[in-house]
C-alpha cells in the first residue's frame, strides 16, 4: 500500500540548487520553507529553532542533527571533527538543554590519508570528553574518489531540557538586551584565510569550542533567558534577523560594542566582507530582561575563558520595526543589518 503526500508545490524561485542555498541566509531560508517545511510540517520542527524539543514520560529532551563540510579539514585552531562535536554539542545547549549523546556518521573519500583520519577521529574524541559527552553510535561510507573531497561527518546529539525552561526565537521581548559572548568572526575567517593562504601579522585561529558549560552556568545564575543562539552560518546577522522574525519584534544594535578583532576585521575588508555575516563555532547570543544583563555579562567573563573578556552587551530589543535588525553608527545614522542573502564563505563548517 502506497501512501501519497500531499505537499505543496515549491514556491523557489530555481530551477536547481545553489551553493548559496547552504549558506544559512535568505536562500537557505527559502529552501526550508519552500521544500522541507511542506513535506515534513509538523509541531516541532515548525518552531524552527536549533533543536527540536520533545516531550517523553520521563521530561523533555532535545534532539538536534548536523552535517559539517568545511574545508580545509584541518585549519588554524581546530578541524572538522572537533568542529562536528562543538557545533552539535552547541546546538543543544542553547535550547537550554545538557547534552549527553552524540551519534557520529562518515563519508569518506577513497584514497583520504589514514593517519589524518586518526588525527580526526582523536579529535572528536577529546571535544567529546571536554564537552562531557558521549558518542554512543555511528556509521562509516566510503565513496570514489572525487566524489567527496576527502571527509563529511554528519553528527547528532541528544540532551535533557532543564525543567522550566522555556527558550525559544521567538520569545524575545520589547526592552531585553543582546549580549555575545565574545568576539565576532573568528571561525569563519580561520577557515577562508587558511584555504586562501592570506597571512597576517598573527594567525586567525577558530573559535570552535562546546558552549554547554558557559549556558550551564547562564542559566544558574539568571534562569529567565529569553531566547540564545550560536551564531554561526549566516553569523550574528543570521541569527538576529531570525530572532527579530520569529519574535515579531525589531532589533537595535550599538556598532560601537560590536567585537570584531583587528585582525578578523582587517581580513574581512581585504575580502569584502561583513564580519556580522561570518560563521563562529564558539560563541553564543544571548537574549535577557535588560535588568538582567549585567548579570549575564559578568557570568560569561567569569566562565569564557579568554573569550569572555571581548563579551559585550550589543543591542536591544524593541517594538519600531518589526522583523528587522538596524545598527546605530557612531555617527548617530542608522543601518539595516539584513539577512545574509546567500554563500559568502561556502564550505566553512
Amino acid at each position: 500500500m502506497s501512501i501519497e503526500l500531499h505537499c505543496p508545490a515549491p514556491l523557489s524561485r530555481h530551477e536547481t540548487i545553489q551553493m548559496a542555498h547552504g549558506a544559512g541566509g535568505m536562500m537557505s531560508r527559502e529552501l526550508t520553507r519552500s521544500i522541507f517545511l511542506p513535506c515534513f510540517k509538523n509541531s516541532l520542527l515548525d518552531v524552527m529553532d536549533d533543536q527540536a524539543k520533545i516531550s517523553l514520560d520521563s521530561g523533555k529532551v532535545a534532539f538536534t542533527t548536523d552535517t559539517f563540510v568545511v574545508t580545509p579539514v584541518f585549519f588554524p585552531g581546530g578541524d572538522i571533527g572537533d568542529l562536528a562535536v562543538n557545533g552539535t554539542v552547541n546546538d543543544l545547549a542553547v535550547g537550554g538543554a545538557t547534552p549527553l549523546y552524540l551519534s557520529a556518521g562518515f563519508v569518506i573519500e577513497e584514497g583520504f590519508s589514514m593517519p589524518d583520519l586518526q588525527r580526526i577521529v582523536k579529535s572528536m574524541a577529546a571535544a567529546a570528553e571536554k564537552a562531557g559527552v558521549k558518542i554512543v553510535t555511528g556509521d562509516t561510507k566510503v565513496v570514489e574518489k572525487g566524489q567527496c573531497d576527502g571527509m563529511f561527518i554528519n553528527t547528532s546529539g541528544i540532551g535533557v531540557i532543564r525543567e522550566g525552561l522555556d527558550i525559544s526565537c521567538a520569545n524575545l521581548k520589547p526592552g531585553d538586551s543582546v549580549l555575545v559572548s565574545g568576539s565576532l568572526g573568528d571561525h569563519g575567517m580561520a577557515v577562508m584565510t587558511a584555504r586562501e593562504g592570506l597571512s597576517f601579522q598573527s594567525v586567525i585561529t577558530s573559535d570552535t569550542a562546546p558552549l554547554n558549560g558557559l549556558i550551564s552556568a547562564i542559566l544558574d545564575g539568571v534562569p529567565h533567558v529569553h531566547a540564545m543562539r550560536d551564531p554561526t552560518r549566516g553569523g550574528l546577522a543570521a541569527s538576529l534577523n531570525e530572532f527579530a522574525e520569529a519574535s515579531g519584534v525589531g532589533i537595535v544594535l550599538n556598532e560601537e560594542t560590536l567585537p570584531v578583532k583587528p585582525d578578523v576585521l582587517g581580513a574581512c575588508e581585504l575580502l569584502g566582507i561583513d564580519p556580522l555575516n561570518v560563521a563562529n563555532e564558539g560563541k553564543v547570543v544571548v537574549v535577557v530582561p535588560e535588568e538582567m544583563s549585567k548579570d549575564v555579562l559578568e557570568i560569561i567573563r567569569e566562565n569564557a575563558d579568554v573569550a569572555g573578556q571581548h563579551a559585550a552587551i550589543i543591542g536591544k530589543v524593541v517594538d519600531d520595526h518589526p522583523g528587522m535588525v538596524v545598527i546605530k553608527t557612531p555617527l548617530g545614522s542608522r543601518r539595516i543589518l539584513e539577512m545574509p542573502l546567500g554563500e559568502q564563505l561556502p564550505r566553512i563548517c
